[in-house]
């Protein structure tokens, strides 16, 4: 049988949660990345992470072992430097609430960095930097509220590291917008733009978005018209998929990137009975009947299929009663 990767000509790959946690890489990782470029598929980087250059990231990951240019990297910073560059004239005066990468990209769009609303700013833009502080965040609310554009390059609440989940760009995002009542534009994931753009500097025509969140990396690459594949190394769980709102749902679910190399085990309906490998899931009202077990990656496949069929346009979160059998896929025929 084929392997997974063999359907499409490019990787759209997040990092955090993805290729690394924090400064290290996730085990296997690297190795699968590796592999890509000799079985003729393209890689690029897309990442919600504003805090580095997109020259700093390619050189982390080169260290890492992963291949990787700078130009292989889109950022949420290029795309919120981008957005503000198209509502603002040029010379505008920018509060630059995230990091100097972040400031470097306004600059090289002609724009002018400064750091107080008392600068008068006509825009904020605001990234994440583990360096920001509550000043940081007041000067920002204080600009926002006398009437400044504001840009937020990404909202993700949650960024993984080495030693667990920690506070996102859109937590101190939510910090001005209850100080101020006001909403920003939103520049990277999960909007389409970011993706579209990756796709067009590798030249795919079939690129898969891989990634470990469903509200950015999932969501955004459905927008973009991408295949898109959750990976089970960073934020989002089996448990939580299988609860995806309709606009969050992958196609595929991976337990690591060494599954681009397996066969994949796409769920098949037969008979109102949905089957992956050697499990199979059914639908009874709110119920869920999964012939298998849990940590059978293919039950949770047939799992998700199953239930999405069931809930096609939900609007939120939906969590069925599960019950896992752990018996042959004849009991469910």
């Amino acid at each position: 049988m084929a392997a997974f990767i063999d359907a499409f000509d490019a990787v759209l790959s997040d990092l955090d949660g993805v290729v690394y946690a924090g400064p290290h890489a996730i085990p296997g990782a690297v190795e699968a990345l590796q592999a890509l470029g000799p079985r003729g598929v393209r890689l690029g980087y897309v990442t919600n992470n504003a805090s580095r250059s997109t020259a700093d990231v390619a050189a982390h990951l080169r260290e890492l072992g992963a291949p990787a240019a700078e130009d292989d990297v889109v950022s949420s910073a290029q795309a919120g430097a981008d957005l503000l560059a198209s509502k603002v004239p040029a010379g505008a005066r920018v509060l630059v609430t995230g990091s100097r990468a972040l400031a470097r990209e306004v600059e090289d769009r002609g724009l002018i960095p400064v750091e107080s609303a008392e600068d008068r700013p006509d825009a904020v833009i605001q990234g994440f930097s583990p360096d920001l502080g509550w000043r940081d965040l007041a000067e920002a609310a204080y600009a926002v509220a006398a009437g400044a554009l504001w840009v937020a390059t990404n909202t993700d609440l949650s960024i993984p590291q080495a030693r667990g989940t920690a506070p996102g760009n859109g937590t101190l995002v939510a910090a001005v917008r209850a100080a101020t009542g006001r909403e920003p534009l939103v520049a990277g994931k999960p909007e389409a733009p970011l993706f579209v753009a990756a796709a067009q500097r590798l030249g795919a025509s079939r690129p898969v978005v891989v990634g470990d969140r469903l509200d950015t990396d999932i969501l955004g690459g459905n927008r973009a018209g991408f295949a898109t594949a959750a990976v089970l190394t960073g934020v989002d769980t089996p448990e939580s998929i299988l609860r995806a709102r309709a606009a969050e749902r992958p196609q595929y679910i991976l337990a690591t990137l060494a599954d681009f190399y397996r066969p994949y085990a796409a769920p098949v309906s037969d008979d109102g009975v949905w089957r992956a490998g050697a499990a199979a899931a059914r639908t009874e009202g709110g119920r869920l009947v999964v012939e298998g077990t849990p940590e059978d990656l293919d039950g949770w496949r047939a799992a998700c299929a199953a239930w999405w069929e069931a809930n096609p346009e939900a609007q939120g979160m939906t969590a069925p009663e599960l019950v896992w059998t752990g018996v042959s896929r004849h009991a469910l025929a």
